[in-house]
């Protein structure tokens, strides 16, 4: 399939439709999870960025297969461990490396132009404290690192929110740093829920060249 398929004809739409068919369509992670899969090599490295409660750790590591790996990043001891019980529940724990780091640093982990896949979930720990909250300088410089990171040919899925306790600084940051991409090595696309009111997210895709 072509890089830019699922966006720009009926096959890459009815690509993606048969793989959120069981999942909800209008939920951003869904979304992104489908457009990721459609750029994907089994046997690569992924990189998720914000581990959270490992929803994304664990569908990297499955994509990942035996073969690749995966690095995730926290910096909430919660999180490391809630996404720990979540693989081995799975048995893909040996997939994974779970690092107790800002994903600000993910250069100490991770070597240029080494990675196939890297996924963003801006905001806070779902259920956590709402006080410890990605924020706008170093979601820049993670974006920025994992840039050189991502391999030519790679992808980077970003899921920001904005809105309630996380403002809008953040969103803001990310889109005008995104507008500074040059066209010749990135193409950068974002989505919205146009319909949706309060502040929905926004899934944006990252296409290295």
């Amino acid at each position: 399939m072509c890089p830019f398929a699922v966006f720009l004809c009926p096959e890459g739409v009815k690509w993606i439709m048969k793989r959120v068919e069981k999942k909800n369509l209008s939920r951003i992670t869904d979304w992104c999870q489908a457009v990721m899969e459609s750029r994907s090599p089994r046997g690569g490295l992924y990189i998720d960025a914000t581990m959270g409660n490992g929803n994304d750790t664990l569908f990297l590591c499955q994509m990942a297969g035996n073969e690749g790996q995966v690095l995730a990043f926290d910096i909430q001891k919660e999180a490391l461990e809630t996404t720990r019980e979540l693989l081995e529940k799975h048995g893909v724990h040996s997939r994974a490396r779970l690092i107790l780091d800002g994903h600000q640093h993910m250069e100490r982990y991770a070597g240029p132009e080494s990675a196939d896949v890297i996924c963003f979930n801006f905001g806070y720990l779902p259920g956590g404290d709402h006080r410890i909250a990605t924020s706008p300088a170093t979601s820049v410089e993670a974006v920025e690192q994992g840039l050189r990171i991502l391999k030519k040919g790679g992808i980077m899925s970003l899921c920001i929110y904005s809105g309630g306790d996380t403002g809008f600084e953040e969103k803001e940051a990310l889109l005008a740093f995104l507008g500074t991409l040059p066209p010749r090595r990135y193409t950068v696309i974002v989505n919205a829920y146009y319909n949706r009111g309060n502040h929905p997210p926004v899934p944006v895709f990252i296409f290295k060249e």
